[in-house]
């Protein structure tokens, strides 16, 4: 009987010892450097269990052990890991990379939203965009607004330009959310810093304004200036006699080039045909054609005309008979420039 118990004893020992051995090559393994020479990129898709990560670091070789790692990870409970796409260091070990995607350290992807794009301009980036989730694909414009909150509201100028880093798996909800956001906060500071006295009843019509400048904008540092004239001419109830709001009027049958006619069409974007600003933004204004529309640089002038020196840049008038010889002058260098160019 003692024989018998001392062997039983010596099997438990053993039993103890092996599962030690075995718990410590576990823990090992958590611990141990990856296969992978080189850094990998792992796409870890909403709804993907643990299992299914660990299957796919052992396809990109980044695992040793997939088996003792499932074990370890079970037994300590499973990480509650971040969607999103993963560069992974070369050599990282399970418990690295592990720790990488429970934080969420994913690389990070770009949406480029220029400025004076249209919304529908917009909305092709989001969509054509591989790493966006699309959930508003299809929806119409006034469903898009519902969507984020703003339902009633025209989507055009109310839309942030600029570049948007985010996870792979972000909503086009959540980036037109944000891009929302932005515009609003910051046509908000700029409307509290206005000048005084100026000839927009809210800061709804600064940002029509703005969207105006942003597209009448060839030189950046004319912007408050082109955006003085306006408000002048607005001052002298003048018409804005502005080309993109009637472009913006023919839509998408425009063709690339203004005729007369078009400025003697009628919609409610032509500022030749009708007083005031138009009814909403004709495109998203950046936060520089924003600050010149609330803080415009008046300087007289009543007219602006493409210099046709290649830089974008403007000449000013006071007077019609100035402009008209600008124009004049600007005609003269197109003219000029078409017959050296022929060949």
């Amino acid at each position: 009987m003692r024989k018998l118990l001392l062997s039983l004893f010596g099997l438990v020992l053993l039993g103890a010892g092996a599962a030690t051995i075995y718990w410590r090559h576990i823990n090992a393994a958590m611990h141990e450097a990856g296969p992978h020479q080189e850094s990998v990129q792992l796409l870890v898709k909403p709804g993907e269990t643990v299992r299914g990560v660990l299957a796919d670091l052992e396809s990109l070789g980044a695992l040793a052990d997939r088996r003792s790692v499932e074990i370890r990870l079970r037994l300590r409970g499973w990480p509650r890991i971040k969607t999103g796409r993963y560069e992974l260091p070369a050599q990282a070990t399970p418990e690295q990379i592990f720790e990488q995607l429970e934080s969420g350290r994913v690389v990070l992807e770009t949406l480029t939203v220029i400025e004076g794009w249209t919304f529908a301009d917009m909305r092709r980036a989001v969509e054509q965009h591989p790493q966006i989730k699309l959930t508003l694909k299809g929806k119409e414009v006034a469903e898009v607004m519902d969507a984020i909150g703003h339902a009633g509201e025209h989507p055009e100028g109310r839309f942030f330009p600029d570049t948007y880093r985010f996870a792979a798996g972000t909503s086009d909800r959540e980036l037109y959310s944000l891009a929302y956001r932005k515009l609003a906060e910051t046509l908000e500071s700029a409307w509290q810093t206005r000048a005084a006295a100026l000839p927009l009843a809210n800061a709804y019509e600064a940002l029509i304004l703005a969207s105006i400048v942003e597209k009448e904008t060839g030189l950046p540092s004319e912007r408050p200036r082109i955006a003085g004239v306006f408000v002048t001419r607005m001052r002298k109830n003048m018409r804005l006699q502005t080309d993109p709001t009637v472009i913006y009027g023919i839509g998408d049958s425009y063709d690339g080039n203004i005729r007369e006619r078009d400025l003697r069409t009628d919609t409610p974007y032509n500022t030749y045909t009708r007083a005031g600003l138009p009814p909403t933004p004709i495109a998203l204004p950046s936060r520089e054609a924003i600050e010149a529309a609330t803080r415009p640089l008046e300087t007289g002038d009543i007219f602006f005309v493409a210099t046709g020196l290649g830089d974008g840049s403007h000449v000013f008038s006071a007077t019609l008979e100035q402009h008209n010889a600008a124009v004049a002058r600007y005609l003269a260098r197109l003219r000029s420039n078409r017959t050296n160019s022929r060949p």
